[in-house]
């Protein structure tokens, strides 16, 4: 049974080698996989479900052929998508992951998160993430017209780019008392996640037991993504 996992494609209409690269994946390795785990920023700005951009609508008929081709796809809101909703779901046949989530990976517990939500030295990004996450906010955002929501996502961009080129790295990388605190309510040996596109496999102690977080690639870089099966887990840059 294998199972693939990925993060932060951040997909989006200028960069249409990354989204040829993530249909060659679908069509190809993962193809006949048990299952696929996108664990958030799929797009680099998601401003609604009915947005028509004709790119994403690619995208999500891929997915949907993967979906229905015998592969469960799940996917798990990021910070640049995080208004993914049920029409999603429904047009790609993904089902929708609450972060964290805990599943099985080689036979022991494994908590799922896009990672954002670990970076809480990152004091001002932590308000943010908050107030996005609101019901309230995404309720008013969901109700603008659709090129408003637009201007909006540009601009919130820019102010990322802005905010990170400024912020010392270790308040952009997740917390490791956070990391162990998740892992430890969780019940779980294992974590996999995203987000600080910073890919690589950390081994550590934590309550008398060792533990593993794994951490996937951003795909403008170097896209490493995570395969399982029944023995064991690799993470691997994406095969073509």
């Amino acid at each position: 049974m294998t199972r693939w996992f990925a993060s932060d494609l951040h997909l989006d209409p200028s960069t249409p080698d990354i989204a040829a690269r993530f249909l060659r994946f679908l069509a190809g390795p993962v193809r006949g996989a048990h299952s696929l785990f996108l664990l958030g920023d799929l797009f680099e700005a998601w401003v609604g479900d009915d947005d028509p951009e004709p790119a994403h609508r690619e995208v999500i008929a891929s997915i949907g052929a993967l979906a229905r081709a015998g592969t469960l796809v799940y996917v798990m809101r990021g910070n640049r998508d995080f208004l993914i909703g049920e029409r999603f779901c429904s047009d790609s046949g993904a089902i929708l992951l609450e972060d964290p989530a805990i599943i099985t990976v080689a036979g022991a517990p494994a908590v799922l998160s896009h990672g954002d939500g670990l970076c809480i030295d990152d004091r001002a990004y932590q308000k943010l993430r908050a107030l996005v996450r609101d019901e309230r906010v995404r309720a008013d955002f969901a109700r603008l017209p659709l090129e408003a929501r637009r201007r909006l996502a540009t601009e919130a961009r820019a102010g990322s780019r802005e905010h990170l080129a400024t912020a010392v790295d270790y308040i952009t990388d997740v917390n490791q008392t956070a990391v162990e605190i998740l892992m430890r309510e969780a019940g779980a040996g294992l974590m996999i996640h995203g987000h600080t596109h910073r890919p690589g496999i950390h081994r550590f102690e934590s309550d008398s037991l060792s533990r593993t977080r794994i951490v996937l690639g951003a795909w403008h870089d170097q896209a490493m993504v995570l395969r399982s099966n029944a023995t064991g887990y690799e993470l691997v840059p994406c095969p073509a």
